[in-house]
């Protein structure tokens, strides 16, 4: 098991205890589990702000739950994506913004390192970096002159780090993968998916959409040698079966598309992915969800999801609307359920634990209550069968 980290930040004199994530291993109370079982929850409270940062947030409109726009700082909110660093800290891609580009030109594409602190149930924010192109990489225009990303530049949904440290994004408004340096510059050209085109590139190049809004690189996996990457889109594509979704393995020394793609369908059409990792080279772990919050929050599940040929077959993992709390852990009672309209991170802490956090879609989804803008809330669930993971991927 991993040591409590202590993180010290250089100049602030705040230390962080972060206790390990894999510490509460596959066990609850000291028992292994017969059914998955809540081990740690931690909350990032909904009204969390870089400090000394941007305004952000004046075209938002509707029910803001009780905020204000403009925030006079940029919130740090939104995860869509994360990256274990190893040492009890986490690399969190926030999302594009307010909902949509026309209303993010003000939102900073951001990764937030984060630590979770299960003893005090809450998440330490650490720091981040603001994600740029100072090299002009992207040929079309940016919102900013100064070439600092913003949520009407791109949606991005999925975080995958390379071993030098370097990292991909996958982003939906292409969809484009993106490969940014450790200090969130752009290295590359962003790379488009061949006939997968959102309408946001549409309206820019005038091409036929081939795909929904917001239905691009939802989920990204890291093969065990790093050597792939498999882009899983959220929806299907136009001329594809209803609820057929396409993973698709992209070359990192190449830099470019394989060909080889493989399909994971949906339980409805109408429900949606939230991530995908690998477990090692055949597997991976799928968030699959429907649109509910709340009272409406039905179907939140993780999968298994096994390469058959060239489609995925699925083993449910864990509901997250039935997770065991026999400590009641974060206040809640003996059954824990996650009722968010988006959960978009999952990691492997161990072969018998992970780490799931939702997507708050600050200041707008309702999940734990009708009148109060969600938190950002982060647990690791006990597994009661092995996964098995390809020990490459665990940090």
């Amino acid at each position: 098991m991993r040591k409590i980290v202590r993180n010290v930040l250089a100049g602030t004199g705040v230390l962080a205890l972060t206790l390990s994530l894999a510490g509460t291993a596959s066990y609850a109370g000291g028992h292994r589990v017969s059914k998955p079982t809540l081990t740690g929850w931690a909350s990032l409270p909904a009204g969390t702000f870089v400090p000394g940062s941007e305004p952000s947030g004046a075209l938002a409109t509707g029910n803001l739950n009780g905020f204000t726009v403009p925030f006079a700082d940029q919130p740090i909110q939104g995860f869509s994506g994360i990256a274990d660093n190893g040492d009890g800290t986490f690399d969190v891609l926030s999302d594009n913004g307010y909902g949509n580009q026309a209303n993010s030109g003000d939102f900073l594409l951001r990764v937030q390192r984060l630590a979770p602190v299960f003893r005090t149930n809450k998440v330490d924010v650490l720091g981040g970096i603001n994600l740029t192109d100072p090299d002009g990489k992207i040929s079309w225009k940016l919102t900013r002159e100064d070439r600092v990303l913003t949520g009407a530049d791109f949606d991005p949904e999925s975080i995958q780090k390379l071993a030098d440290g370097t990292f991909y994004v996958g982003d939906e408004f292409g969809p484009y993968l993106l490969h940014f340096d450790r200090a969130g510059r752009l290295l590359d050209a962003p790379v488009p998916l061949e006939g997968v085109i959102a309408p946001e590139t549409a309206a820019r190049t005038g091409a036929t959409a081939t795909a929904r809004s917001s239905k691009g690189f939802e989920g990204l996996a890291q093969s065990p040698d790093g050597r792939y990457l498999y882009g899983l889109l959220e929806g299907s594509i136009t001329g594809d079966p209803a609820g057929a979704l396409r993973l698709n393995e992209f070359d990192v020394r190449a830099k470019k598309y394989t060909g080889k793609r493989w399909t994971y369908q949906l339980d409805n059409p109408d429900f949606a992915i939230g991530d995908a990792i690998a477990v090692d080279r055949n597997r991976f772990l799928v968030i699959e969800r429907d649109n509910g919050q709340g009272a409406t929050a039905v179907v939140k599940k993780i999968y298994l999801a096994t390469k058959r040929g060239d489609r995925l077959e699925k083993t449910l993992v864990v509901d997250l609307m039935n997770v065991a709390n026999p400590r009641k852990l974060g206040g809640f009672g003996p059954v824990f359920t996650f009722p968010f309209q988006t959960i978009e991170d999952v990691v492997i802490l161990d072969d018998r634990t992970i780490a799931v956090l939702n997507d708050n879609n600050f200041p707008f989804s309702t999940g734990r209550s009708a009148t109060a803008a969600d938190n950002n809330e982060w647990i690791t669930i006990a597994l009661p069968k092995s996964l098995d993971v390809d020990k490459r991927l665990l940090k």
